[in-house]
């Protein structure tokens, strides 16, 4: 499944949804530029469990080494696919979100959820030493809040291979998530140094967006919703 456009229209223009769609793209362009020595940069950017425990045990005062790469992991993608895929769900859902917390609640909002994130995968990835790079963890967050917020928006979404289909939000959100935990849930029995998908960010990024949107609304919709 994937989605085409969504039903519910921006009341603002998003911002900052596109800055950080630009802000990523122009990461990508430097990346792109590096050729092979952009592992050299996921190995200094990237968010690496097993480095970031070590460097709790034995240098726990390198705040630096220790916190950034919670930030700069999320503005680099690990290929074209990955990039332009992330960048289209945060298109989609994104400026919505951005619409019904305003700009500024907008960037917190986006960096928490992408930090969250990137705490459920190394929780369940402690001894990996493989980089993890990508914006959908935070994108995942966005996506939560999009479920409390619109439920019954439509998503025009394709279905491989020929069909295309208006559905409710919330029956792709949830369709969504569930595929996330089961992939997640079996990533369990797989070794860390494998690679692949970070699923526990995508799980614990949507989950946290979820509950982070009601102290994120505009706070005349928190009065008028009671929250």
């Amino acid at each position: 499944m994937f989605p085409i456009r969504d039903s519910v229209p921006s009341k603002t223009f998003p911002v900052i949804n596109t800055l950080i769609i630009l802000i990523n793209t122009a990461v990508f362009v430097y990346q792109w530029s590096l050729g092979p020595e952009v592992e050299v940069f996921f190995g200094a950017y990237g968010l690496i469990p097993g480095k970031f425990f070590n460097l709790i045990a034995y240098h726990p005062s390198d705040v630096v080494n220790i916190g950034m790469p919670f930030f700069t992991s999320m503005f680099m993608h690990g290929g074209l696919a990955h990039f332009f895929g992330n960048m289209w769900f945060l298109w989609i859902f994104g400026d919505n979100v951005e619409d019904r917390m305003g700009h500024g609640r907008y960037v917190i909002f986006y960096l928490l959820t992408g930090i969250g994130s990137a705490i459920a995968h190394i929780y369940f990835n402690q001894e990996s030493s493989i980089p993890t790079v990508g914006a959908s963890g935070a994108i995942s967050g966005i996506m939560g809040a999009y479920l409390v917020l619109y439920p019954g928006g439509k998503v025009t979404t394709y279905i491989p291979p020929f069909f295309f289909v208006a559905v409710p939000a919330f029956v792709f959100l949830i369709f969504w998530m569930i595929f996330q935990t089961f992939q997640g849930i079996a990533s369990l029995g797989i070794p860390s140094s494998t690679g692949g998908v970070a699923w526990w960010a995508h799980i614990g990024g949507f989950l946290l967006g979820a509950v982070l949107i009601f102290v994120f609304r505009k706070p005349e919709e928190r009065k008028i919703s009671g929250f």
